[in-house]
């Protein structure tokens, strides 16, 4: 039963860890450097992050400094950019990169934090599936006789408050996610 219980606990810790992830690429007022984790860069020829190419640094709370390690590199990081979905316009300052992150207006800001609700909703589901899944085996276990049936339940209640557990930790997640969001 300790071993279903931690590898539960594993799984539900990498499910947390997903969906942070995930909103930490949502677009928030303010420039977070972590928003460019998701562009890659054509550097010859090689599909790359753009992470490890160069450094990205937030100088103020309205602008990110891409600075490369290859100066060689600066055109096609500028290019990355303007090319993604982000809507961002990178200067080029010939050995690093300036991007002014523009303000949120009220309709996009609503759209991201129903994009951050639906994520939260998918790692709540994926937690919910990993609860299944360990309810399932502790269940084979008592059929095979290794479990006794208080066994059972206790085991199915302690992965009940590990589910509670890391659903709150995703709703916690998420309210800070929509306070960052809707700040002006």
């Amino acid at each position: 039963m300790k071993t279903v219980l931690k590898e539960t606990r594993e799984r539900m810790h990498k499910s947390l860890e997903a969906f942070e992830h995930n909103i930490a690429m949502i677009r928030t007022g303010r420039a977070n450097p972590g928003i460019l984790n998701r562009v890659t860069v054509n550097y010859y020829g090689a599909t790359v992050p753009i992470n490890q190419l160069a450094t990205v640094s937030s100088p103020d709370p309205r602008t990110l400094h891409v600075s490369p390690f290859d100066k060689s590199a600066v055109g096609a990081i500028e290019k990355a950019i303007r090319d993604s979905d982000l809507g961002f316009n990178p200067t080029n300052k010939g050995d690093s990169i300036f991007i002014t992150v523009p303000m949120l207006n009220d309709e996009r800001r609503r759209e991201l934090v129903k994009t951050a609700r639906h994520l939260a909703e998918e790692a709540r589901v994926a937690v919910r599936n990993i609860r299944r899944d360990a309810n399932d085996e502790l269940k084979e276990l008592e059929k095979e006789g290794l479990l006794s049936e208080d066994e059972l339940r206790q085991g199915e209640s302690e992965v009940q408050k590990l589910t509670d557990e890391f659903v709150q930790l995703i709703d916690a997640r998420l309210k800070g996610k929509e306070g960052d969001i809707l700040e002006v």
